[in-house]
């Protein structure tokens, strides 16, 4: 397939926002979180760890346990095109680390950035990236949760947790907390 410059473009879209986060000092985007081994602060158990998504406010609306090597991922539907897009993520030795993606389609923006995983077909007319193994700085990002249409929601063990549902419209943050707190 080639790619038109409008989706080349596009595809660089999440990283230009992540330096925009950092150069802001956004905490999501870079600064170390509560137990974060980066930060210095001290981890606690492998199996205490837990994938969290709090509110603006900081009030907890998921909470899972997710032991070292476990994975997860996030699943939205595409906002133009409404076929489901994820991102895939694991804890690795104390680290939220971006693993792989699944893109169904080029569509809007939707493309493979040179350098950054390994692209393989998905054998339904999609794709994976593979390899991408990125930590997430500050083991946490930020999210503005869309409508239900788009339906944002975590994929954890095969269950589906709707974070439009417990957050339409708002920011929240996705978090691997290695503290006990």
């Amino acid at each position: 397939m080639r790619d038109s410059p409008l989706n080349a473009g596009r595809a660089w879209l999440p990283a230009l926002l992540l330096c925009v986060g950092l150069a802001a000092g956004d905490p999501a985007a870079g600064d170390p979180v509560a137990g974060d081994p980066v930060a210095g602060s001290p981890a606690v158990a492998a199996d205490e760890a837990r994938l969290e998504v709090l509110d603006a406010e900081g009030e907890r609306l998921v909470s899972l346990p997710m032991p070292e090597g476990e994975g997860w991922c996030l699943e939205w539907n595409h906002s133009v095109e409404g076929f489901p897009v994820l991102d895939c993520y694991r804890h690795r030795q104390g680290r939220m680390v971006l693993e792989r993606s699944h893109l169904p389609d080029f569509a809007a923006g939707l493309d493979h950035i040179p350098g950054r995983g390994r692209q393989v077909s998905d054998g339904e007319g999609g794709y994976w990236i593979e390899a991408i193994d990125e930590p997430v700085p500050g083991n946490a990002y930020r999210l503005r949760v869309g409508a239900m249409r788009v339906d944002h929601r975590l994929v954890v063990d095969g269950e589906r947790i709707s974070l439009s549902r417990l957050a339409e419209n708002r920011r929240v943050t996705v978090r691997l907390s290695l503290s006990a707190d």
